[in-house]
């Protein structure tokens, strides 16, 4: 990867279990997503003297020579002048394998050369601290044990006294469960301090290799409407010794179906978009999928639980189900069918009394009831929302070549598009999903996804065999699309942020739907005008979101690149993207708000949003 990745994903399995570093892994502890430490100090022993290849200790360092990022694994090799140790993180969340995508196991994969042409003796040692079971180190009390798994070496991590799923946050750790560290075969055990800091260890002989796994049971993943639920993986009562044995006895093949997926992903992406485009979807792909968990309700309905991390810590938000969308359309619709049932199930509590959608279902992992309660009706976005929702089921429907998920919800899906035929044409003053920018009046990109909504909606009628309510829709649908370019349009062939805004401008994302689905309410003119704006815009690192500030979203400015006719625009914007993630001085998980003119983040962090980036894909 050409790419200076903003930060270096190491094990990725869900929004607790996320550990980072930054550019030398062998100069600082690697962190939580949060930022927060999750000190893990790795260390390789050749021929009796000791050198530090991760994390931070009085330890000499061995060299980080490179780091080569792909979909699953992150490759780091080090050298010094007798071995190259080549250490290979790996996390085989696929999406289109729900078990794999929840199993909460990752490996690492340590193996070395001579480079002095001389036989070594070499050992690794892995030290885990107690901060992987505490939201901080110190708060409470981590003990050990040692884990008897035939074929594996295992000592698990806990805090003493715990409390499962006791509070809900945007920043902190997990404090209750217990933490894995095991290696394939014969290798020493034991727990230690350092930093004084409770500690498991486990160390191996590399001959000319070791397998260490990770693995984290955090024994009840969610609380959904007052019951405690679990994990995917745990759905036909396997154990995490289990789940860790199986880990170990599969990693060859998982390797390299790994290797193949990430391969696939690079090339596709490269024909559609560029080296560029390949690799920031390389780096997104973890990180999307590791801020989600994927988990069964009692009734045995699959749930991808989102955690719309630093930004307030919301679950199962629909304005990033949206955005994320993309990813799970081109993979694997049941993903996405699993982040939209919590909303569908809350929407019909009697605590939802509004005839639109709402925006989330309650604060990770606790989802009992939107975060903003019923009553805060100044925080609700429902136009958006109910866009938002309607759009999905019909992009379900359509990637499925099914109507059966629209079906099922079909009483909340005609009322909410009823809310957008009363309400979007003109949408009045309300927030939407840019809500850090704001409420705003008369807002054009919101009438434009009002308009997508009801042109989904026509679609399922359609496929219902309602036929006539779905060419009367399409006409309204039809209607508004021509009082908007009426209404926005500038005189220099752009369309406005607002209507009462002349010489305004704005991202026009919610448009993709219309040339994605090929349904041609905006002329071409429309996306010539935008396009044009948006190159005469664009700053060093992006285009700006809108006229009011200088931010901009990278999930919008990939959806806006959708919209070029000729692939070097798309490539303009992407390029743009690519080398904001290459200088950003913020070294964290991939942000999706930062300044268009210096790449400097703005906020937000690890959110699944990048899913979004895939969209190029689904065309």
């Amino acid at each position: 990867m050409k790419m200076r990745v903003p930060s270096i994903p190491l094990i990725t399995v869900d929004p607790y279990f996320s550990i980072w570093s930054h550019d030398c892994v062998n100069r600082r502890f690697p962190t939580h997503w949060t930022g927060s430490r999750n000190a893990i100090i790795g260390t390789v022993t050749v021929d009796g003297e000791t050198y530090r290849f991760l994390g931070k200790n009085g330890d000499k360092v061995i060299e980080q020579k490179s780091v080569a990022v792909d979909a699953l694994t992150t490759t780091i090799v080090f050298a010094n002048d007798k071995i190259e140790l080549t250490a290979a993180f790996t996390t085989p969340t696929f999406a289109d394998q729900l078990y794999y995508a929840s199993r909460p196991v990752s490996y690492l994969k340590l193996s070395y050369t001579s480079t002095d042409g001389q036989e070594h003796t070499v050992s690794a040692k892995i030290s885990c601290s107690e901060e992987l079971v505490l939201n901080k180190a110190g708060e409470g009390r981590a003990f050990s044990k040692d884990i008897c798994i035939d074929g594996v070496s295992c000592v698990s991590m806990a805090k003493g006294g715990q409390k499962v799923l006791w509070r809900s946050g945007d920043d902190v750790r997990i404090d209750w469960g217990s933490f894995y560290l095991a290696v394939k075969g014969n290798a020493e055990t034991g727990n230690e301090v350092f930093e004084d800091m409770y500690a498991v260890y486990a160390e191996a002989v590399l001959a000319p290799e070791a397998l260490f796994l990770f693995a984290y049971d955090d024994i009840d993943s969610l609380i959904y409407f007052e019951a405690p639920i679990k994990a995917y993986w745990k759905k036909d009562g396997k154990t995490i010794e289990e789940a860790i044995a199986e880990a170990a006895g599969e990693y060859d093949s998982l390797k390299e179906k790994c290797d193949s997926f990430s391969a696939k992903l690079y090339k596709e992406a490269e024909e559609k978009g560029g080296e560029k485009y390949a690799e920031m979807l390389s780096l997104a792909y973890r990180q999307v999928m590791a801020a989600h968990k994927l988990a069964v309700d009692n009734e045995g309905n699959n749930l991808f639980v989102s955690k719309e991390c630093f930004s307030n810590g919301c679950a199962a938000t629909v304005d990033v189900t949206y955005p994320s969308a993309p990813m799970f359309l081109y993979y694997n619709t049941e993903l996405l069918k699993g982040m939209m049932r919590p909303v569908f199930k809350y929407a019909r509590t009697n605590e939802w009394i509004f005839d639109f959608a709402p925006h989330d279902v309650g604060q990770y992992p606790i989802l009992n009831g939107q975060v903003y309660g019923a009553n805060a009706l100044h925080m609700q976005m429902p136009v958006e929302e109910c866009g938002n929702m309607i759009i999905l089921a019909a992009a379900i429907c359509k990637q499925d070549d099914d109507i059966s998920f629209a079906k099922e919800n079909l009483d909340l899906l005609e009322k909410w598009n009823e809310y957008l035929v009363k309400y979007g044409e003109d949408p009045e003053n309300q927030l939407c999903t840019d809500d850090f920018a704001g409420h705003l009046s008369h807002n054009c990109n919101l009438s434009i996804k009002a308009i997508m909504g009801m042109t989904g909606f026509a679609f399922i009628l359609e496929k219902l065999g309602r036929k006539e309510e779905a060419d009367a829709l399409m006409a309204k649908a039809k209607e508004y699309a021509d009082s908007f370019c009426r209404r926005a349009a500038n005189a220099d062939g752009s369309y406005r942020l607002a209507y009462d805004r002349e010489g305004t401008f704005s991202l026009k994302y919610n448009a993709v739907w219309d040339k994605l689905w090929g349904t041609n309410l905006f002329p071409k003119e429309f996306y010539q005008g935008e396009m044009v704006r948006y190159k005469k815009e664009a700053l060093p690192y992006g285009v700006p979101l809108d006229t009011r500030e200088k931010y901009t979203k990278s999930d919008w400015l990939l959806w806006v690149a959708c919209l070029a006719e000729e692939r070097e625009d798309f490539e303009f914007i992407t390029d743009l993207l690519w080398k904001a993630y290459d200088t950003m001085r913020t070294r964290v998980p991939m942000t999706d708000w930062y300044f268009a003119d210096t790449s400097e983040m703005r906020g937000f962090r690890h959110r699944t949003v990048q899913g979004g980036l895939f969209i190029k894909l689904l065309f």
